[in-house]
């Protein structure tokens, strides 16, 4: 277990790379996510078509091959992926030192991915809305944007909040499989390094993996436990 301690640094750039892994994919879902739910509860019905294809492709598809693709497939699209770079993105990545383009794939495939079970938590939120309530923003004579705006969805947010925090807590777990499409320094990719290169015993290495993920994954269930509680009395 001496690993644990003799390896800490590498520990901790493994977590530090992790959670901003974490931090970044789950702000792109939820945005990403909602943009899809509003589609989905669009009285447009092209809309409603596009929202439910995104869904129904993400939501049933394996995020291996949506990592795979993400990896190999967005490569061939564009030469190192100078399509994909943002004015505003590339500096918060070059703050943050994260390793181009893989980092930049990863991330994308984990955003498409997980908006697509935050967009389902999203519409289960705002079916929780009263229709008397949509109905009597329409009789004021706000349009659906309106409606959706300073109705449905501040309502819908909080009443998906423990069901949101499910998917995000599942997306950290997720976060593991960065690792092994070329993202060089996250957790799991520290435990490949420590095992096979530096011939680390598996087991200790494999607690301290657990631990990292732990210490992201945990609290937020324990906050989720209390807002469920609160939420409960409230009721």
């Amino acid at each position: 277990m001496s690993v644990l301690i003799d390896k800490f640094d590498v520990f901790a750039g493994g977590f530090w790379l992790t959670l901003q892994i974490c931090v970044l994919a789950a702000i792109g879902a939820l945005i990403l996510g909602t943009i899809v739910a509003v589609l989905r509860i669009s009285p447009v019905p092209p809309l409603q078509a596009v929202g439910t294809a995104y869904v129904n492709i993400f939501r049933n598809m394996p995020l291996t091959i949506v990592m795979f693709f993400a990896a190999f497939g967005l490569p061939a699209l564009g030469s190192n992926a100078d399509f994909l770079r943002i004015p505003g993105l590339d500096i918060v990545f070059s703050r943050l030192g994260t390793d181009l383009p893989y980092f930049r794939f990863g991330l994308i495939a984990l955003v498409l991915y997980t908006a697509a079970f935050v967009c389902e938590a999203l519409r289960s939120g705002v079916n929780a809305v009263p229709a008397g309530q949509a109905e009597a923003a329409r009789s004021l004579g706000l349009t659906f944007t309106q409606n959706l705006r300073h109705v449905v969805l501040p309502q819908s947010w909080a009443a998906s909040v423990v069901p949101l925090g499910s998917v995000i807590i599942a997306m950290i777990k997720n976060s593991a499989l960065i690792g092994f499409f070329g993202v060089v320094g996250d957790l799991s990719q520290t435990a490949d390094q420590l095992t096979s290169a530096g011939g680390e015993p598996f087991i200790p290495v494999a607690i301290g993996i657990s631990i990292g993920y732990l210490i992201m994954t945990v609290p937020l269930g324990v906050l989720l436990d209390r807002i469920e509680r609160r939420q409960a009395v409230a009721r």
